[in-house]
């Protein structure tokens, strides 16, 4: 875990260091036109302010905590004990410029949350779609719902009735939904293949895909785009970063042989901005950083609670940077670290869970694809 950290926080350092010797470098140039007396020099001054305005995120380290064994058992780790893994997050409002004044919680580290035995179900809501996919957190009251059918319900958690409801443009199901920091629904369209946006209750197209059909979507911590999309002939699969409806980077999973021909697919970022994907296919989770170098393969833990092969369906993250990915078959959820170490199952009693969202305050929500049913669960203390 040491060796993981120092490394990621070296690169950082690296980063920053560059960052600062481009800035010291355009101010000597500055500096050497304006005292030449040459106005062609000063006037030919080609400022690139602009690259260094956004400041760079702020890594902030959280720390293993021991956790000592209560209860005899047969597994060591119950015994003994455990330990969680560190972890390193990224906050873009980590710093503050000098002639702003910083909020004194800015940079501060989230409280530390162990894992639960047991976890708790603190909330069950029959949705009524004739199959249940997918779940998106609006606030940690409101969540957005869809399944194999053409309209998506803003449920009330605690009150679990529908408060809103959205048709798709086309009259077919979306593949996939999310939700932009700023609140709005996003959507994608297969058949159409287009990526939506619900704004005012009125669908706005984002992005339209010639020769390629969009899956899993989300929206990461800069409020661009991620989106799953896939080859007509359904035997290539990639990755496209987008910024607004304009491309940034393009990530060809298949090229560097990450993932096997796309079938069910869901992505997510976690916090130290890695990408994550579900590749059920493969029965893997596979990870990569923001380049597309791959980070690490997770395909299961043994002994499965029903001892049955990992089947890998919706996946997301939490503020410990901890990845929870739904086992339809095991009728689990299985968390790891950011590192691809399995930490926990979360049982209670789920059936065929499928689609997977967190919201602010740690919890997680489950869309039961077989009874329809959407969870509210509490795996963290």
């Amino acid at each position: 875990m040491k060796t993981t950290q120092l490394q990621t926080l070296q690169k950082h350092l690296d980063e920053i260091n560059k960052t600062m010797s481009g800035i010291k470098d355009e101010i000597n140039a500055g500096n050497k036109a304006t005292e030449s007396d040459n106005l062609s020099n000063i006037f030919s001054i080609n400022s690139k302010v602009d690259l260094y305005r956004s400041l760079p995120h702020k890594i902030m380290p959280f720390l293993p905590k021991f956790k000592p064994g209560k209860n005899q058992g047969e597994k060591l780790s119950k015994v003994f004990g455990s330990l969680s893994s560190g972890s390193l997050t990224s906050d873009k409002h980590g710093y503050g410029m000098k002639t702003t004044k910083k909020s004194p919680e800015a940079g501060s580290s989230p409280p530390v949350k162990e894992l639960l035995d047991e976890t708790e179900i603190a909330a069950t809501i029959d949705t009524g779609y004739g199959v249940l996919y997918s779940v998106a957190c609006l606030s940690d009251e409101k969540i957005w719902t869809s399944g194999y059918d053409k309209t998506m319900n803003l449920f009330s958690i605690n009150q679990g009735s529908v408060l809103k409801s959205i048709r798709t443009k086309s009259g077919r199901w979306p593949y996939d939904i999310a939700v932009t920091k700023s609140g709005n629904l996003l959507y994608t369209d297969y058949n159409d293949r287009t990526v939506n946006i619900v704004k005012n209750e009125k669908i706005e197209e984002v992005i339209r895909i010639q020769n390629w059909r969009p899956w899993g979507l989300c929206s990461t911590s800069s409020d661009d785009l991620l989106v799953i999309i896939y080859s007509d002939d359904n035997k290539q699969s990639k990755v496209v970063h987008y910024s607004g409806s304009t491309e940034k980077k393009i990530i060809q999973f298949d090229d560097i042989g990450n993932f096997s021909s796309p079938y069910y697919r869901y992505i997510t970022e976690n916090r130290n901005l890695d990408i994550c994907v579900s590749d059920s296919r493969a029965k893997a989770v596979v990870v990569v950083n923001q380049a597309g170098k791959l980070r690490f393969r997770y395909t299961g833990h043994s002994p499965a609670p029903k001892n049955k092969p990992f089947s890998q369906r919706g996946i997301s993250t939490d503020s410990h940077s901890h990845i929870l990915s739904a086992d339809e078959y095991n009728d689990c959820v299985h968390i790891i670290d950011q590192v691809g170490q399995f930490l926990h199952y979360i049982v209670c009693g789920l059936s065929d869970p499928w689609g997977l969202c967190t919201d602010t305050n740690d919890n997680l929500f489950d869309a039961q694809y077989g009874n329809r049913q959407m969870k509210k669960l509490k795996y963290l203390q």
